[in-house]
């Protein structure tokens, strides 16, 4: 129990004690942020797939061919949304190892002697609560109680940090699951509409209720992740995390961006095979800045002299 001995010293202790409830309480969350997507693709997938456009597969002409269409959009949106949403979970964001140590005198001497400038945002970060040094672009995530390379943020719906290693994975898990709850939504339009009309609908009580829930958790979704899909393109395209982006704020030439393809091919790979699935081919992982020295290359001149 904690005891207030002092003005300063108490006030301290019980903001890192109520900070760490709320690190307790958002790893709780995690847990049960993963039932709640399970939960809401079963209903989706109950209310497209066995109520709807499953059935209306045998009732021949258009309305067999719309719900074909239908149902092989939803399939492959939903296969890719589940594969990048638990890669994005069981992939390790990206740890700084123990062994890491900062650029010795002897390179920074001839990193000046080709004429590239650290600034104050390359000069060493120690952590304090790792009690290691913090390579450029990483942060310490207090959910995760660790350090993070090129952090973005902690995501509850992930129950992980998104960082170096899961960043791809995790844009890909928003895309899918944008182009899935539009599908959806554009697919229950007309269902939604009867509701408010003059008109009887079709099936039990029970399953009026569930469909109109999907539509409305569907739409929901749709129009808020829109916003996420774009903010991230934006971040991706000049090279910049959530954390970052706060960080420079107004800066006009952040020292990261290489140009919106080398930036667009850091994150995503340069296989353009690979763009659109949660994975990177062999030669793109050993050549990913995160597992070979924790630098990334920066303008203008140690993004051509580095190698990757």
């Amino acid at each position: 129990m904690l005891q207030q001995t002092s003005g300063g010293g108490g006030g301290g202790s019980i903001m890192a004690l109520n900070v760490f409830k709320f690190c307790t309480f958002l790893r709780a969350l995690g847990s049960i942020m993963i039932f709640l997507v399970v939960g809401v693709i079963g209903l989706t997938y109950y209310v497209i797939v066995v109520q709807n456009y499953g059935p209306a597969l045998f009732n021949g002409g258009v309305d067999s061919f719309v719900a074909f269409l239908v149902l092989l959009l939803f399939h492959a949106f939903l296969v890719m949304l589940v594969w990048s949403y638990f890669s994005t979970i069981l992939t390790d964001p990206g740890g700084v190892p123990q062994t890491w140590r900062p650029t010795t005198d002897e390179e920074e001497d001839t990193a000046a002697g080709l004429g590239i400038n650290r600034d104050e945002t390359q000069k060493t970060r120690f952590c304090r609560k790792c009690n290691q040094f913090k390579p450029p672009r990483s942060h310490h995530c207090s959910v995760c109680r660790r350090c993070i390379l090129k952090m973005d943020h902690h995501c509850v719906w992930v129950v992980n940090c998104v960082g170096a290693l899961n960043y791809k994975y995790f844009l890909l898990f928003l895309f899918y699951t944008f182009l899935e709850t539009a599908l959806v939504t554009v697919s229950l339009l007309h269902l939604f509409i009867a509701f408010f009309g003059d008109g009887e609908i079709d099936g039990t009580a029970g399953d009026l209720v569930a469909t109109f829930i999907a539509f409305v958790l569907n739409l929901s979704f749709a129009l808020s992740l829109l916003g996420f899909v774009i903010l991230h393109i934006s971040l991706v395209l000049a090279n910049t995390t959530t954390i970052e982006a706060y960080e420079k704020k107004t800066d006009p030439r952040w020292r990261y961006d290489l140009g919106r393809m080398r930036n667009f091919e850091q994150v995503f790979g340069t296989d353009k095979r690979y763009w659109l699935i949660p994975a990177y081919t062999a030669d793109d992982l050993r050549h990913m800045p995160a597992l070979h020295g924790l630098e990334y290359p920066i303008r203008p001149n140690l993004g051509e002299l580095q190698e990757l």
